[in-house]
């Protein structure tokens, strides 16, 4: 392709103007998140569309326009509708930020074998309590794609045991030694920490039930960095105070926010961040970096990198 691009991008004005840089030839157009009119776009960025009550269940008039790729800003598809996906091929953010939300997962599992931060004193009242170590534990993955192949080399790095679940059907692949666990209840019978790394799809969600929760190694850590969508809330609490999990870390919940008073955010085994842990100081460098590759790729006719299934749900 020998022509210029036109981007509408509802990217943030520092990570256009990255893209402006990179790719001086083409044009970039600003929107904002809540804008769609990419008329004159043959490529569309957009962040998530149906998040914190807004739905947008109609398309824009005249979608898809002259449109000929849709990237994503997530690697998740569940936050767009389905109206988005009835146009040019669209492509995930899907890898671009793996490494930092594994480093999330792994600061969970550090402050909760090391009591942080009620660990820390402020005064001379000083009592000494046994911290549980982390090497040596055993760490659950239940979905191998790219965060939980990032955290599964950085468990193995710390010294943990790594076990896994992956897709039905596939091997898994995370470049550093893993033990396939049979299925969800070996999983997590025989993790200490669990974090919930899958895709949130049609036949995941609920995966994680009553039954499951109730065959967990008992005082279990579970982490959810995936989706709100994959764990029954209802049956987390009941696995909390039947001691089948022992403390919850949860990026995510389904709503988000949930609503004010929710038995989760009393609950003293319960430690929810909102939704952050895919955030950086860095802002999306690393999306808009793999952007631009994939967007050369686009520009010489090859096959697109991270191509979305819709009826796979990834």
């Amino acid at each position: 392709m020998s022509t210029i691009s036109v981007i509408a991008s509802q990217l943030d004005a520092q990570a256009n103007d990255y893209i402006r840089q990179q790719l001086p030839e083409h044009r970039v157009l600003d929107l904002s998140p809540d804008q769609f009119n990419a008329e004159r776009a043959d490529v569309l960025i957009v962040r998530p569309i149906n998040v914190r009550g807004r739905r947008v269940d109609q398309p824009p008039a005249g979608w898809p326009w002259s449109l000929r790729w849709v990237q994503l800003v997530s690697s998740g598809i569940d936050f767009y509708p389905d109206w988005l996906f009835q146009g040019p091929p669209v492509t995930s953010g899907k890898g671009s930020n793996a490494e930092q939300v594994a480093e999330f997962a792994l600061a969970a599992i550090f402050s909760a074998a090391k009591q942080l931060p009620n660990i820390w004193v402020k005064d001379d009242d000083w009592s000494f309590t046994p911290l549980q170590p982390v090497r040596g534990k055993t760490l659950g993955i239940l979905g191998l794609g790219s965060i939980g192949r990032a955290l599964a080399a950085k468990g193995h790095a710390l010294g943990l045991r790594v076990i896994a679940l992956g897709r039905p059907g596939q091997p898994l692949d995370a470049g550093v030694p893993v033990e396939a666990v049979a299925d969800l209840h070996q999983l997590f019978a025989e993790s200490d920490h669990l974090v919930i790394a899958a895709p949130l799809t049609a036949q995941t969600r609920g995966l994680i039930n009553r039954n499951v929760l109730a065959s967990a190694k008992p005082g279990l850590h579970l982490i959810n960095i995936a989706r709100g969508g994959l764990l029954d809330q209802q049956a987390l609490l009941e696995g909390l105070e039947a001691g089948w999990i022992g403390r919850a870390t949860l990026d995510v919940t389904e709503p988000e926010p949930l609503p004010a008073g929710h038995p989760l955010y009393s609950d003293p085994r319960v430690f929810i961040s909102p939704h952050t842990c895919a955030i950086s100081t860095e802002g999306i460098r690393g999306f808009a970096e793999d952007f631009v590759e994939n967007f050369r790729r686009y520009h010489q006719g090859e096959a697109l990198r991270n191509l979305v299934d819709h009826q796979r749900g990834y």
